[in-house]
């Protein structure tokens, strides 16, 4: 295991050496100069979806949803209530679906919300359907390679 890891910037989405003691410290980027973690979601769209996905060292827990979705809407306090608990071992975002219908098509969401993993750039596990914060975090935990 390397004692430091690359975690992109979720503002300025450049890839950052952090050591990975230093994690919970934090860690600015050494671009943007901005929090690398900020405890809440970071909205992606195509371009910046695959650098995140490609680049971060961490996991990735990926919130497929929709602004006209009243399930996603439901959810969406809890998953940010998720992010304060799971960053910064892992990267918490959101992908619109309604702006980013290439990427829907691509990993073939066909019910949102939809929750996915990335673990170096390949997604490890998906669930369809909202649920509350204990169960995202759990779901997320018990999903994470061992």
């Amino acid at each position: 295991m390397t004692d430091s890891l690359h975690i992109v910037c979720p503002h300025c989405h450049t890839t950052n050496r952090v050591a990975r003691s230093q994690l919970g410290s934090a860690p600015d980027c050494g671009s943007c100069h901005k929090p690398l973690f900020e405890a809440h979601s970071t909205a992606l769209d195509e371009a910046s979806f695959d650098k995140h996905i490609s680049r971060n060292q961490i996991p990735v827990l990926v919130d497929f949803w929709a602004p006209w979705c009243g399930p996603c809407r439901q959810m969406a306090p809890g998953f940010e209530q998720a992010a304060k608990q799971l960053e910064p071992q892992i990267r918490v975002a959101k992908v619109d679906t309604e702006a980013n219908q290439s990427l829907a098509a691509r990993f073939q969401i066909r019910s949102i919300p939809t929750l996915a993993l990335f673990v170096g750039g390949r997604e490890v596990a998906r669930q369809a359907g909202a649920m509350g914060v204990a169960d995202i975090v759990r779901w997320t935990q018990a999903n994470l390679p061992r």
